[in-house]
């Protein structure tokens, strides 16, 4: 895979769960990255049911807390792009939310350039295809034969 996105809950208590120690938060990203994937975004779902909605405090606590386990498997947090949405209304999914006017954009650096915007089809489209080395003689992992 190019590219990993990474959901994350924003509701009281699912953010919680997801980045427990044995959640499914924690497992996803690990996951990605040890299958090789080196482009990660990260969303930051249901906006709508933060206390109060669409907080701007509630989205900061996320980001800095997943930044921090990310940074901890081997993710640069500058390179990812995390983005605050609401898959139940399409905020920030494929055009900027009014719900969140707090939210001035994702931005990302990386060796290849920086890039930015406030959407998440934005953040997809921004991902840089890695080199394929078509010229290469395949390989293929094999198990149990």
């Amino acid at each position: 895979a190019d590219c990993a996105v990474l959901i994350v809950a924003a509701g009281t208590g699912e953010f919680e769960a997801g980045i427990s120690k044995n959640g499914q938060t924690r497992e996803h990203a690990l996951l990605a990255f040890t299958l090789g994937v080196k482009q990660l975004i990260v969303g930051v779902n249901k906006m709508d049911s933060t206390e109060p909605p669409f907080s701007e405090p509630r989205f900061e606590e996320i980001k800095k807390e997943v930044s921090s386990y990310i940074k901890k498997i081997g993710y640069n947090p500058a390179a990812v792009a995390f983005v605050p949405i609401s898959g139940w209304h399409g905020d920030n999914m494929l055009e900027a939310s009014s719900n969140m006017g707090w939210f001035k954009g994702w931005a990302v650096e990386r060796k290849e350039g920086k890039a930015d915007g406030k959407t998440l089809i934005e953040a997809l489209d921004a991902i840089l295809p890695p080199a394929r080395p078509t010229d290469k003689p395949l390989r293929l992992p094999l198990q149990d034969v």
